[in-house]
């Protein structure tokens, strides 16, 4: 690893340090810019953030505790790696918890939250013609968390928080299958509808497909060779 800064870093002059770092880091493992298994060695780290050991050391404990990061004892820490099976069991969990989420969004949403969902919708579908990627992804992320506040359950939003750096890595990834784009927005398109016609099961029903879509694209990508 160079000690020029990579693309998406900038040096943190912020007083809270530990958190700057780890919103930066947590950014280039999610968008593959620190990919799965690189050495993340401190001291160039410390001089590409313009930060000492300490809040990196913060840093990097909280995205062990998502699981983006492993910090074997005695051991430098790295990028933790994507486990194909492991994904598997993560979109399932996933599906039972978001498709749970759109169930109770339906009954529970504010008009002021559905309009506010269908705002971000209509920015997504505008993203998707441009083809910016970065700003898409960050929508969509802010669609599935809207929806998921919106079930109005705080252990479920807490379940769900806990698992969030894994999947969103996960999903950055399954933009790369062709077509997906296009099809995750109709998906989402079709969501928004439901919940606005207070249909839970619909609702529920279509969120599962949507995160089973999105887990069958990421086993393409990650399938290993025949």
């Amino acid at each position: 690893m160079s000690t020029d800064s990579p693309a998406g870093v900038a040096r943190i002059t912020a007083p809270t340090l530990a958190q700057e770092a780890y919103q930066t880091l947590r950014r280039l493992i999610v968008r593959g810019q620190l990919p799965p298994g690189e050495l993340l060695q401190e001291p160039t780290l410390c001089a590409q953030l313009g930060i000492s050991r300490t809040p990196l050391r913060e840093a990097l404990k909280r995205l062990s505790a998502e699981g983006l990061v492993v910090m074997p004892r005695n051991r430098r820490a790295r990028v933790a790696p994507i486990d194909a099976k492991e994904l598997d069991h993560l979109f399932e969990v996933e599906a039972g918890l978001e498709s749970l989420a759109a169930g109770l969004a339906a009954k529970r949403m504010t008009n002021t939250e559905l309009k506010r969902l269908e705002t971000l919708q209509e920015r997504l579908e505008r993203l998707l013609v441009k083809g910016d990627r970065n700003a898409y992804f960050e929508l969509n992320q802010r669609i599935h968390g809207l929806i998921v506040t919106g079930a109005k359950n705080p252990a479920l939003e807490e379940t769900h928080q806990g698992l969030l750096g894994r999947l969103e890595r996960a999903r950055y990834l399954a933009l790369d299958r062709l077509g997906r784009w296009q099809e995750s927005t109709e998906e989402h398109r079709q969501i928004l509808e439901a919940l606005k016609a207070r249909d839970s099961d619909l609702a529920q029903r279509l969120l599962a497909n949507h995160i089973r879509h999105t887990g069958e694209a990421i086993s393409c990508i990650n399938r290993p060779p025949s």
